[in-house]
């Protein structure tokens, strides 16, 4: 049997190869059009048992199997699966197109949706059809018929160039490698870094995070900074390998968009994004981004004026460029706090931290994480499962290291979705450094965020209590309040009762000392006010151009944005939108102000659990993370992410909390 159409269990990874790829997708692309075609029929009743169930349980398997070459498409880019995933991804991407402007079930649906059975349903099968209904009219079901081929080329290209744009970045990143034959050169870098890129002759630095970031922050030696810092400002982009350059791609994506825009009867693509996004509009998340940029702004100020004086005159640096920043801001930092990023490290080792992340999803949420068995597409990945009284809830894969075949940054998806029939399982995906000849991986205070950044998607997928599966987890949650419970589990990384439990000295097993506990929270925000504005910076530009580009160039877009909001400008030949994946290669096209708008809800919501430590001692409170889990984590989408959010705080959420976490209060 062919392993992408065994749905009886986990993804058979021991077996599954590309050639698999073309007859199951095909099959079951048959499979769903027959089916449509039988559910259209005037003889079938427009009922939920009778449209949609069926409708449902065929897509979710079409999903799922492709879920399993999409992933593998991330996590080892090798080139038999960039072949197969790419060979099949027109004909995934037209079959959905033509779905969504099927008039035929559209007219069903609408006809189930003024039925007496409507009202019958409940809130969350209500709200499937609600959305489904949006989305009918989003993918151009009630375009005139002779536009509605050109609206499907439209997506299919799209997609197509979305998955380019990712290989040219990942092929751009893997191409650079900054070799250095001299060990003076070396000076400041920590050993472990420098164990990883040792040859036998050389040390090799890659653009990969494990690599770049630390030499970046620590490097004493200024010209393999700026050179280490020009590779990366301008990977995938015209002043490097004209095969990867990123620069066409964004032109054609953001020409297809607006077409797609005009043909919805929107005046731009931004428009079309918000209609299923919490906020109102894109002029309203451009306010929002404004005034929380006017809030960080003096902050920001403050934080370069005393950058710049300490680089000149304690590190000698008569200009402070691009290459300087990381270096001379944790230079900053050890003098103003007398501790560094990498002595903090030594305090993470892997199997400490991820004992702590489960003891904290324990703690908050009555459910016990175990080791468990599957298959997997690599030797370092681990499986776990999620018990709540005894009984599994859910699975997730840890791939937690950088390699060369996967795609960087990190990311949470899913591998199997929540119904009746079955239990959720994820993928938690990370970028963080492997253990060097035989010394345990140790992670960063930035990684330790970062998982349990993904955790927290992973938790709001794998604890749904929705059975129907298009409203379960994150399905159907709109796209700026997703990252709520992401952000959300951040800021356990900041709790003393979290981290003394989560640290062991990688040489001497000593736990973190509260010492240097209170010195990081003394350094929490620092420089904040630059950290603010450089993601605002990045919301705006991403909705800037999705709504108010006209006939300026992408870089013309970026540099408006930046003279608006930004007090440091990075050199003219620096590329950043060529790598910007998220709104260009990874979904969060006009929607990449969510993280600053979610950043909101979840600093609202955590005032909760600071609330419960000042009345019971601990923020792992354990009804505090019931009310959480029941009100936020297990509705999912079933009912809007506002209502969700009030019946957990108890008001609509407001900006005090996020200000005050980030020391602008």
């Amino acid at each position: 049997m062919n392993p992408l159409l065994d749905f009886t269990g986990l993804p058979r990874f021991d077996v599954v190869a590309p050639e698999h790829v073309a007859p199951a997708i095909r099959q079951l692309i048959d499979e769903n059009t027959t089916l449509i075609g039988s559910l259209m029929d005037a003889d079938t009743p427009a009922t939920w048992n009778d449209l949609m169930a069926p409708l449902i349980e065929a897509g979710e398997r079409l999903s799922r199997a492709w879920g399993i070459v999409g992933h593998l498409h991330s996590v080892n880019d090798i080139p038999v699966w960039r072949e197969a995933y790419n060979a099949l991804l027109p004909e995934v991407t037209g079959f959905y197109a033509e779905l969504g402007q099927n008039l035929g079930l559209f007219s069903k649906i609408k006809k189930l949706r003024k039925s007496a059975e409507f009202a019958t349903l409940s809130a969350a099968r209500q709200r499937i059809i609600e959305n489904d209904l949006r989305d009918f009219k989003l993918s151009g079901a009630e375009l005139p018929e002779n536009q509605k081929p050109r609206f499907k080329e439209i997506q299919e290209e799209l997609s197509a160039l979305a998955a380019k744009f990712a290989e040219n970045l990942l092929d751009a990143t893997n191409a650079h490698t900054e070799v250095v034959r001299d060990e003076t050169e070396l000076i400041g870098i920590p050993e472990d870094v420098k164990a990883a890129a040792r040859k036998e002759n050389t040390w090799e630095f890659t653009l990969r995070a494990p690599s770049y970031i630390p030499v970046m922050q620590y490097a004493e030696n200024r010209d393999l900074r700026a050179r280490m810092y020009r590779a990366y400002a301008t990977r995938a982009s015209e002043l490097g390998n004209l095969e990867w350059d990123n620069g066409p791609l964004i032109d054609r994506l953001l020409a297809l968009h607006a077409e797609e825009a005009k043909m919805l009867g929107y005046a731009n693509f931004a428009e079309v994004s918000f209609v299923s996004k919490m906020a109102e509009s894109p002029a309203r998340a451009i306010q929002f981004l404004r005034e929380l940029a006017a809030q960080a702004r003096p902050f920001a100020e403050k934080d370069i004026v005393e950058l710049q004086d300490f680089a000149r005159t304690d590190l000698g640096l008569p200009s402070l460029e691009s290459w300087d920043m990381s270096f001379a801001s944790e230079k900053l930092k050890q003098a103003r706090y007398a501790f560094s990023d990498d002595e903090v490290k030594q305090y993470f080792p892997e199997h400490k931290v991820l004992a702590g992340l489960f003891r904290v999803i324990e703690a908050l949420f009555a459910v016990t994480v175990e080791p468990d068995t599957a298959s997997v597409w690599h030797p370092e990945v681990r499986f776990f499962k999620l018990l709540k009284n005894g009984q599994k809830v859910g699975q997730f894969y840890l791939d937690l290291h950088a390699r060369d075949t996967k795609r960087g940054g990190a990311w949470m998806d899913e591998a199997i979705s929540h119904n009746k029939q079955q239990t959720p399982v994820a993928y938690l995906n990370c970028n963080f450094p492997s253990s060097v000849n035989g010394r345990p991986a140790t992670f960063s205070h930035d990684d330790v965020l970062t998982l349990f950044h993904e955790t927290g998607h992973g938790l709001h997928h794998l604890l749904t209590e929705v059975d129907d599966l298009p409203v379960s987890g994150i399905h159907g949650v709109e796209w700026d309040a997703v990252e709520l419970p992401s952000q959300f589990m951040e800021n356990f990384c900041w709790e003393w009762d979290v981290l003394q439990e989560m640290t062991e000295h990688v040489d001497t097993q000593q736990p973190l000392p509260r010492a240097l506990f209170d010195k990081m929270i003394a350094a929490k925000n620092y420089q904040s006010g630059l950290q603010m504005l450089r993601q605002i910076e990045f919301s705006l530009f991403d909705l800037v151009l999705y709504s108010e580009k006209g006939n300026q160039t992408v870089l013309q877009c970026l540099n408006g944005v930046r003279r608006e909001v930004a007090v440091i400008f990075p050199p003219e030949w620096n590329r950043f939108p060529q790598s910007f994946g998220h709104i260009f290669g990874g979904g969060y096209a006009a929607g990449y102000y969510s993280y600053k708008w979610a950043e909101v809800l979840s600093a609202d919501a955590f005032e909760v659990f600071e609330e419960a430590a000042r009345l019971r001692g601990s923020t792992l409170d354990a009804a505090t993370g019931e009310r959480f889990l029941s009100e936020i984590l297990a509705v999912g989408g079933a009912r809007p992410a506002m209502e969700s959010f009030i019946a957990f705080r108890g008001r609509a959420p407001e900006a005090d909390a996020l200000l005050r976490h980030n020391g602008m209060a």
